[in-house]
């Protein structure tokens, strides 16, 4: 509920700060004292988007300040998912600065106009003869059902549902499209594949294929070269270890006259031990090598089968390649199971569109149930608003369609006149009617759901005394359970409300400002007679007033 307004600076208002009641309240005042502008300022506040020309000072700032207690409206989600800050007692600023720029704050925390507007729409629901599209709305219409209903539940159900239902058959469509350019490249995949499969790669093998082709290569050379280093090893006459054991035995005999000696003979020792321990090596070596023509051949055609490889995939060495292979086996591995991973998917849908049937069957159920209590109560109020041939046609009809609240069709027929035929709301109701229909289907709402604060702003205009005698007994019943406010000219509802507020015009130094007052029981009576017989008040008119008051 709303529980303060603070509005400095706008338009013809100079500073005003008013507390308000739950239950019933009624703000009156003359035409063009500007009822117009407190509503327009607490527009801003629900997040409408505001206007230099608003600013009564041009260079200073408009501040509108708000004071909700949401405690009652399960907010806290909605505060969640727009990341504000929750509060049991909410303040709302708006400010408009002289450059033009506009800031809006929920609990000093800064907010866009479009969350705002998500929470206002949550508020306050600000309604006038002129703003009754929403009643020849679908999603509305179905909103009043399923209210009665008590459908919150299955709904909220079906919708996450849905959700997923949705995600399942995008995925579905996507797999779908991917088996068309699929097949188209799977073949080629395939052969590729093939081709890295029949290298049978490892990694590094291309230094140790290298190498062994160089040494098959230059068989010969190797062979000679071996011959040579043995021959210059192993002569008797100046081979090396011939040498080198003539040297050592010339070492060992001085070995007895110095350490230095000594030295020198474990050094030629060492180097004899060495050259001797190379020669068993390169014997080793031409026992094993020899010309292997086959061999050769095999390893040439292995390299020449990788760099081929490498090249044609622009891969940098056997790694890379060994990755790309990894890549087409799971492409072709994913074309070849796509049928069944097809299958598999449309087996999901099938299932979840199973269990939104069931519980679109339930909403359905629950809504056909409730249409008669909903036909009846409509058409009992009416006749009150004077309206007694009203009728309303009402049907709800499955249909294979799973839209966002349901699988129904909902045809919201009316007819004001006894035989006429029945059509559209917006084409079979004039602007008086649909507003007196809107306050019977708030009404109806309003002992099911928590409802926002309600401002009704003159939607009793043109109605006569009686029937706006009903409509304030309307209104009245309504504030047992929500927060309503009703603009009005009619001393009829005015005398109903809890509380009593006037907007008025002054001059304050030469300029006009608009101000807004609550009254007390006796200015309540002054005010409903001026309401009743005019400025001049006489004793019939007071004593009418005080008799609508008690």
């Amino acid at each position: 509920m709303l529980i303060s307004l603070s509005i400095k600076n706008y338009a013809l208002i100079d500073n005003l700060n008013v507390d308000f009641n739950d239950g019933f309240s009624i703000i009156t005042g003359e035409t063009g004292a500007g009822k117009s502008i407190l509503l327009g300022g607490l527009s801003l506040i629900l997040g409408k988007r505001a206007d230099l020309s608003s600013l009564k000072d041009a260079t200073q700032k408009c501040i509108i300040e708000a004071v909700f207690n949401v405690s009652n409206y399960n907010l806290k989600p909605l505060f969640e998912s727009e990341d504000f800050d929750y509060e049991a007692h909410t303040i709302i600023r708006r400010e408009i600065l002289p450059s033009g720029k506009s800031r809006a704050f929920v609990n000093d925390s800064p907010v866009n106009l479009t969350s705002l507007q998500l929470l206002g729409e949550r508020l306050v629901d600000i309604h006038s003869q002129h703003q009754t599209l929403q009643l020849t709305s679908n999603d509305f219409q179905f909103q009043v059902i399923d209210a009665l209903a008590k459908n919150e539940d299955s709904l909220q159900n079906y919708k996450t549902e849905l959700n997923t239902y949705k995600k399942l058959q995008k995925a579905l469509k996507d797999l779908t499209s991917f088996q068309v350019e699929a097949i188209k490249e799977h073949d080629y995949n395939s052969f590729l594949l093939n081709e890295l499969v029949e290298a049978n790669l490892v990694a590094g093998e291309v230094e140790v294929l290298e190498e062994e082709y160089e040494t098959l290569n230059n068989i010969e050379g190797i062979k000679e070269n071996l011959a040579e280093a043995y021959q210059l090893l192993s002569d008797e006459q100046v081979g090396v270890l011939s040498s080198l054991t003539s040297l050592k035995n010339v070492f060992q005999k001085l070995t007895g006259f110095s350490s230095k000696y000594e030295a020198l003979f474990d050094r030629a020792n060492s180097s004899l031990i060495e050259m001797d321990d190379l020669f068993s090596e390169i014997n080793e070596l031409q026992d094993h090598i020899e010309a292997n023509p086959n061999r050769l051949e095999v390893v040439d055609a292995k390299l020449k089968t990788i760099h081929g490889l490498m090249q044609k995939h622009v891969a940098s060495d056997v790694s890379e390649l060994i990755t790309i292979k990894n890549q087409l086996e799971e492409k072709v591995s994913i074309t070849e199971n796509l049928d069944e991973t097809i299958q598999k998917k449309q087996s999901e849908i099938d299932a979840k569109e199973t269990e939104l049937n069931t519980i679109s069957q339930v909403i359905h159920k629950n809504r056909s149930e409730v249409v008669p209590q909903l036909k009846k109560q409509l058409e009992t109020i009416l006749v009150d608003l004077g309206m007694p041939n009203a009728q309303f046609k009402i049907d709800v009809v499955r249909s294979e369609t799973f839209y966002a609240n349901g699988k129904d069709a909902l045809s919201f027929l009316f007819s004001a006149n006894k035989g006429g035929s029945f059509n559209e709301l917006k084409k079979a109701a004039s602007g008086g009617e649909l507003s007196r229909i809107m306050l019977a289907i708030k009404s109806v709402l309003a002992k099911y759901i928590q409802l926002p604060t309600i401002m009704f702003d003159e939607i009793d205009t043109g109605v006569s005394g009686e029937i706006s005698n009903k409509m304030g007994d309307i209104m009245l019943q309504m504030s047992k359970t929500m927060q309503v406010f009703s603009i009005t000219h009619l001393p009829q509802i005015a005398a109903k409300g809890h509380s009593h507020f006037k907007v008025y015009k002054e001059d304050v130094n030469e300029v006009t400002q608009t101000n807004l007052i609550k009254l007390n029981h006796d200015e309540r009576i002054v005010e409903i007679a001026q309401m009743l017989g005019g400025s001049e008040m006489s004793t019939s008119a007071i004593a009418h007033a005080k008799e609508l008051l008690n």
